[in-house]
């Protein structure tokens, strides 16, 4: 009988969540979702990393952060765990998963090409073949949408004229019904080597918790 795996999210985003909620319930493990932490930036997360490492001692945790600007993983890892990466796996908490989009979870997002062109209805060979490799993908998810056929899929995802915001009314809603409806991780880890390292620590994941003392 297999038993139920608590794992708590710390998130960056709504769209985050959604990717993380939707990849854990296509592992094929029965990994249940408790608090769901963050949905303020990396700052957040950063700020929150040793309060989950703590808290990882008695429970799963899955911290998942944008690589952004940084030039690197391991440079990120270095700069948020403060241990030299070589160091970091003797560092970590064995039941705090922390796992880097390259560059931002949107790659995660297009690495599933052949859904997502569909999604938008725009022609296979615009979506990139290497999403990792792409310097801004939010604004490379933003110039598909702008080609979709689908008037109500770009008032969504693309900010209109003079808005203050650098993404659409309901980038995020659309999005994670994209992720829930038509986005598998078996398609999107042949094109994001960072999404395929994250799957792979997730189906292979077993959690190790403290017996009480008597």
């Amino acid at each position: 009988m297999a038993f139920d795996i608590l794992i708590n999210l710390a998130v960056e985003d709504e769209l985050s969540e959604h990717l993380l909620r939707v990849t854990l319930g296509q592992t094929g493990r029965p990994f249940l979702i408790g608090v769901v932490y963050g949905r303020q930036g990396n700052g957040y997360l950063k700020k929150m990393l040793p309060a989950f490492e703590c808290a990882a001692r008695g429970s799963a945790h899955l911290v998942m952060a944008d690589l952004d600007n940084c030039p690197c993983v391991p440079s990120l890892i270095e700069d948020w765990f403060r241990c030299d990466f070589a160091n970091y796996s003797k560092r970590r908490q064995h039941n705090l998963i922390f796992r880097v989009a390259v560059r931002e979870c949107e790659s995660w997002v297009m690495a599933d090409r052949e859904a997502f062109a569909e999604f938008l209805g725009i022609a296979l060979h615009h979506v990139p073949t290497q999403p990792d490799a792409l310097p801004d993908p939010k604004r490379q998810l933003l110039e598909l949408a702008r080609r979709s056929r689908r008037r109500d899929l770009r008032d969504d995802l693309v900010p209109r004229p003079g808005d203050l915001r650098t993404i659409g009314p309901d980038y995020n809603g659309r999005l994670g019904e994209f992720l829930s409806t038509r986005w598998k991780a078996s398609r999107a880890e042949s094109s994001s080597p960072s999404f395929r390292r994250a799957y792979a620590r997730l189906k292979q994941f077993q959690p190790v918790l403290r017996t009480p003392s008597p």
